[in-house]
């Protein structure tokens, strides 16, 4: 049996022509709920959008309204900043707060915040580059592949029969050229697939080393082949590969070679200057000010080392200096123990934006299984259908499946929409076991079979808490 079908996309309009309230529909079919922070930071987008319209002098005085969420775990904080970048077409990172550490302590500095944006950034700009020259890569791949399947009459594999007095025979290059053009069809058509060629690949292993400085070893990584391409940058070896691996590989060298790398440099380093977005997670793990003992005694430490990237600065990298004036920071944590108030009072004023994400009750779980393009129950559907399992959830099983989470969250720890996951895995283990086996068949989930799996776990507070 065939997967079920996946609806494609409507088509967009360009994210210029988008106003505060289609973003947020948009937004509205990946997240449930959460109207108040989908509409900060659709504002947020829309306001970077209008920025960009002003004049440059006017432009460099209006940064970005950063953005604080507060609500507890698997509420779709982390979703809306992720969604919205990519709506966006911006770069994009989600680092954990609570991994930094203060200058002098053993741990990561906050400048790598930046150089990983920008890695991110020159992950977008590449992809750009080679979708653009994807069609002529290929061209070239073809050609170069038809060269290993058919050496050219140049070539000392492939000598050509010549005339009295060294002229090449007209009729030899003919025939060469009708031969190349049907192993072109051939190619095209798969025909050639078994067929194995030999291709010089680049050597895989290069050694690395670690110059230690005291920003921390883990942004100070520098591969020797970086310093000194010469020595093991041009290092191949002759593989012996079938024509779709070889074709994939000489298409990736095309790529490399039609796309200009400082090029993409560049436009990165402006991508993630103007357009970065940054996801501050775990923040209120931070918040306090400084104690006497233990790790408490570099919170204020890390807020304070956050500051500059929030407020405004230049970071090294090795793509060269970046500015974070304009980087959009969206800063979330659920403040269980904490409230922001305890962040550093020069941090709160660079988090104007306050928006609290409400937790999901029983309602929004039923929303979230059944109506999101990504949602769990489709998911599963698609997945045991590779093995020819027919898998329907029946609207009463969506409405238990709903029910226990939502019990589940409220009498053990509430992990929001994550519980969903765990509960799912549970009901469809023995589904899932037994897939697989050769012969598919169709299952049918409702509400009594949810019961039958998960009953005896909610009765048991001690297997509840740990299993569920």
């Amino acid at each position: 049996m065939r997967p079920p079908a996946v609806t494609p996309a409507p088509a967009r309009r360009e994210l210029a022509a988008l106003s505060p309230r289609e973003i947020v529909s948009e937004l509205d079919r990946w997240v449930v709920g959460q109207a108040a922070a989908k509409r900060a930071v659709a504002i947020a987008l829309r306001s970077r959008i209008r920025r960009r319209l002003l004049p440059p002098e006017v432009a460099a005085d209006i940064t970005p309204k950063n953005i604080l969420m507060i609500g507890p775990t698997g509420v779709g904080k982390t979703e809306i900043a992720r969604r919205i970048a990519q709506l966006a077409g911006s770069p994009f990172i989600k680092v954990e707060a609570s991994k930094f550490t203060e200058v002098g302590y053993v741990g990561r500095d906050v400048d790598s915040i930046v150089r990983d944006l920008v890695a991110a950034a020159i992950d977008v700009v590449r992809r750009e580059k080679q979708a653009e020259v994807k069609e002529k890569a290929e061209t070239r791949a073809e050609e170069r592949l038809l060269d290993l399947l058919l050496p050219g009459p140049g070539s000392p594999r492939a000598p050509q029969p010549a005339l009295a007095g060294g002229l090449q025979d007209p009729a030899g290059e003919d025939s060469f050229r009708a031969t190349r053009e049907k192993l072109r069809a051939q190619l095209r058509t798969g025909q050639l697939d078994g067929r194995m060629v030999e291709v010089e690949v680049p050597e895989r292993t290069m050694p690395t080393f670690q110059i230690l400085g005291s920003q921390g070893s883990e942004e100070m990584d520098v591969a020797i082949k970086d310093m000194l391409p010469g020595l093991f940058g041009n290092r191949t070896k002759r593989r012996k590969l079938s024509v779709p691996e070889a074709r994939e590989i000489l298409r990736q060298e095309e790529e490399g070679h039609l796309v200009d790398q400082d090029q993409v440099a560049r436009e990165a380093v402006e991508r993630a200057e103007s357009t970065g977005i940054v996801f501050l997670d775990e923040i209120d793990k931070i918040a306090g000010r400084e104690s006497v003992h233990g790790p408490d005694v570099s919170r204020e430490g890390v807020q304070r080392d956050l500051l500059p990237i929030v407020e405004g600065t230049t970071v090294s990298t090795k793509y060269g200096p970046v500015r974070t004036d304009h980087i959009l920071f969206i800063a979330a944590g659920a403040f269980h123990v904490s409230k922001p108030t305890d962040l550093i009072p020069e941090l709160q004023g660079r988090l104007p934006i306050r928006v609290e994400l409400q937790p999901l009750g029983e309602a929004d779980l039923v929303r979230i299984l059944r109506e999101p393009r990504t949602a769990l129950t489709e998911q599963y559907r698609a997945l045991l259908a590779t093995e020819g399992v027919d898998l329907r959830f029946t609207d009463d099983a969506v409405a238990e499946i709903a029910r226990f989470a939502a019990h589940v969250n409220d009498t053990t720890e509430n992990i929001g929409a994550r519980r969903l996951a765990t509960i799912l895995e549970t009901v469809l283990d023995e589904v899932s076991f037994e897939a697989g086996g050769g012969s598919g068949f169709s299952v049918t989930v409702d509400a009594g079979y949810v019961r039958r799996r998960l009953e005896p776990l909610i009765k048991s507070q001690d297997l509840s808490r740990f299993i569920l």
